[in-house]
């Protein structure tokens, strides 16, 4: 096949028929998946209810499944601006392995699929979570949000906070403070986490016309609306230090990244255009890559709290 017709096949969405098992899976948004998969866990493992090892590995599965379908979808309403933005051009439906309408299939039976099954394999309450954080990411967020306001990660984070809800659910049959406490760290990191990525990104954001608040507002902006997030941010992640899901462990752990995240969100206020291009984005890839770290380290601390704590030494 010429490279002609491949350039032409991933403009028309037609896809090559060459797709294989990687394509598939690039679809699910794997690193994305691990999140979701992590968060889930810690929100299940940390409730005060014990769950058999089975339909706990079942309803992680599940859960991964409803996160994975979320991603195709996801890539098949934005295949468009995938096109045109640097990191994303090289998906599996731009790149032409994979066409739209084999993504769009792939991502509703995953979804309906993973819905079903989480709600045999655990309970209703769990399986109606994962069904609106579906609709919320792939509808509110991706079809909406995305591309109307610069609100849209403020508002959409919410798509990546509820995996740990999820967990909860599955342990418990319902809601309560402590997993509200882990969707609300999850919403607030995710403005300073993605604004981040934004502004080092560039033009790519600018070149598809999605009004992010680097497009939409400048990037002095985008850098205070960082650092007022962060602030709000530290205020969360260590006032649930103070709760039933916290404890010492927790609070250290809390105390260590949320002054290297603060620290880090004041250096890249402090800087202008020039002194970030004259380094290379340098200290908003920093923030990036911590932002990862960060939301890891503070559901590990939450795992360990809870592990602790069967042994009658977590908490306070």
């Amino acid at each position: 096949m010429t490279d002609t017709s491949i350039n032409n096949q991933a403009t028309t969405g037609t896809g090559t028929g060459d797709a294989e098992f990687g394509d598939y899976f690039a679809l699910l948004k794997p690193r994305v998946m691990s999140l979701v998969v992590f968060t889930a866990l810690v929100g299940l493992l940390a409730a005060p209810v014990d769950v058999h090892p089975v339909i706990g590995f079942a309803s992680i599965l599940f859960i991964a499944l409803g996160g994975g379908a979320s991603g195709a979808l996801n890539m098949w309403w934005d295949a468009d601006i995938d096109r045109i933005m640097k990191r994303t051009r090289n998906r599996p439906i731009p790149a032409g392995r994979v066409s739209e309408g084999e993504a769009l299939s792939f991502g509703a039976f995953l979804a309906a699929f993973s819905i079903v099954m989480l709600g045999l394999a655990a309970n209703l309450v769990a399986a109606a979570i994962l069904a609106f954080t579906i609709f919320f990411y792939v509808v509110i967020y991706t079809m909406w949000l995305k591309r109307w306001t610069p609100q849209n990660i403020v508002i959409g984070g919410a798509a990546g906070a509820f995996p740990p809800m999820i967990g909860w659910a599955v342990a418990t049959g319902g809601i309560s403070v402590e997993s509200v406490l882990m969707f609300t760290l999850i919403f607030m990191w995710t403005p300073p986490h993605f604004w981040a990525l934004a502004l080092f990104m560039k033009s790519d954001y600018h070149e598809a016309r999605v009004p992010m608040l680097t497009v939409t507002h400048g990037r002095r902006a985008t850098r205070l609306h960082i650092l007022v997030y962060t602030i709000l941010l530290v205020s969360v992640a260590i006032g649930t230090g103070f709760t039933a899901i916290g404890g010492p462990v927790y609070l250290t752990v809390a105390l260590l990244l949320n002054a290297l995240f603060l620290k880090g969100a004041f250096d890249i206020w402090r800087r202008n255009e020039a002194q970030a291009e004259g380094d290379g984005y340098r200290a908003e890839k920093k923030l990036f890559a911590l932002s990862l770290v960060y939301l890891f380290g503070h559901f590990g601390a939450i795992l360990a709290e809870s592990t602790l704590g069967q042994f009658g030494m977590g908490g306070w």
